[in-house]
């Protein structure tokens, strides 16, 4: 059995983590828009009840889960804690009193309530002081619909707006600016403004770093010079080496005996994520570790595909693959100053090759897009047991990572 899912960042106002909306299904072939609610709902909290613990999933952060009138009913929500569970009442739902006494009780036991999509009618007046969150739907919604939800809730401090659907820099301005503290949707990924970047001696250090580990005999001498070199990179090396994910008899007290303790697979996974968490440490650390789980699949999934993918290339190929979010530049810009190999360059330039192929399914896996994944996996020869047993451990690994490596 595994578990199913698709989870989307929820940002604060400082683009820090909130919360992950989970997207359930009871496999990536049946997830289609016109799904009955009731059933993907139910198989979604059996799932995180009994299947994968859903804060392992989340990172012990809330997740927003949609619910029906009939699953609400059936107290389907109460599976699940108050701590670990935000119920996000779809918009699909009428207000009404049996509605309005189910949110009563849920309020009264502790758990926070969203309505999704709001659309604002008088009648929902009656739910607000039991409601914390209402989410705007950023692409449906007139600036003048948003500024009457506005005014609704203002004699009500306690109701946070969550501007969801957010895809551009100048969205999420503009969602500040009128009082929204919540953010979901795309633009953190995507490049907030283009503008040149000069790359700092100790970033050159670790692309140069980056070029010696992709390729296939490594320099161990060349590699422990560059170290040397930089203090800072040279502590997190052995700080790394030092963790418990790796088993020694003794204690690691100098570069070349921590490089040696890592190997060329594991030093390349660390080279990659060290580039991308310090590359550009203003951006959000979610996006970091959006890449992170992006690298791991893709060099998970390479491993299972039948043509000749190098699974150290895939998972530098991944990671990379946010770069121009990371950096706030063109991604040709970006690639052309790093000595990387050529066909890690051409995948995410040209968007063509196996590779790239795997980058596009990871993105289509984010976005819950299920036709798109399974035409995909497809077409590299994927089955889908192994795509969601990949993305599931990649998005373990990643939270796992983050903790040794920031």
């Amino acid at each position: 059995m595994y578990f199913y899912a698709a989870r989307q960042p929820i940002l604060d106002i400082n683009k820090n983590l909130y919360a992950y909306e989970l997207l359930f299904r009871d496999s990536i072939n049946n997830v289609f828009p016109d799904i009955d609610g009731d059933v993907a709902t139910s198989k979604m909290v059996e799932a995180s009840k009994f299947n994968m613990g859903i804060s392992d999933f989340t990172a012990n952060k809330p997740a927003f889960i949609n619910f029906t009138l009939e699953t609400l009913s059936q107290g389907y929500p109460e599976m699940l804690s108050p701590e670990e569970l935000v119920v996000e009442i779809l918009e699909t739902v009428k207000p009404g009193k049996r509605l309005l006494a189910l949110s009563k009780d849920l309020f009264e036991k502790g758990y926070t309530l969203a309505l999704d999509d709001y659309e604002h009618q008088t009648v929902w007046k009656h739910f607000y002081p039991y409601i914390k969150i209402i989410k705007i739907d950023w692409q449906s919604s007139s600036i003048e619909q948003i500024k009457e939800i506005i005014a609704a809730v203002t004699d009500y401090p306690h109701i946070k707006l969550l501007a969801e659907k957010v895809e551009t820099y100048e969205e999420y301005n503009l969602a500040v600016e009128l009082g929204c503290v919540l953010f979901q949707g795309f633009f953190f990924a995507k490049p907030e403004m283009m503008k040149t970047k000069t790359l700092t001696p100790s970033q050159m250090s670790m692309a140069e770093l980056l070029y010696e580990t992709s390729k296939s005999e490594l320099d161990l001498t060349g590699i422990t010079s560059v170290f040397e070199r930089d203090v800072s990179l040279s502590y997190k090396l052995l700080r790394y080496a030092n963790s418990a994910m790796f088993k020694r008899r003794n204690e690691i007290s100098t570069i070349k005996q921590a490089l040696v303790t890592l190997g060329s697979i594991e030093l390349k996974r660390f080279m990659g994520l060290m580039f991308a968490t310090n590359i550009n440490p203003e951006k959000p650390s979610e996006l970091i570790n959006s890449a992170m789980a992006r690298a791991k699949f893709c060099e998970l999934a390479a491993e299972n595909m039948k043509t000749d993918i190098n699974s150290s290339k895939a998972f530098l190929t991944g990671l990379l693959s946010l770069i121009d979010a990371i950096l706030d530049e063109d991604i040709a810009s970006i690639l052309a100053k790093l000595p990387l190999a050529q066909d890690i360059k051409d995948s995410l330039l040209t968007r063509e090759g196996s590779m790239a192929q795997l980058i596009q399914l990871v993105e289509f896996i984010e976005h819950a897009q299920w036709d798109e994944s399974t035409a995909t996996m497809d077409k590299l020869g994927l089955t889908r047991e192994e795509v969601i047993k990949d993305y599931n451990d990649a998005i373990a690994w990643a939270d796992e990572q983050s903790q040794y490596i920031q």
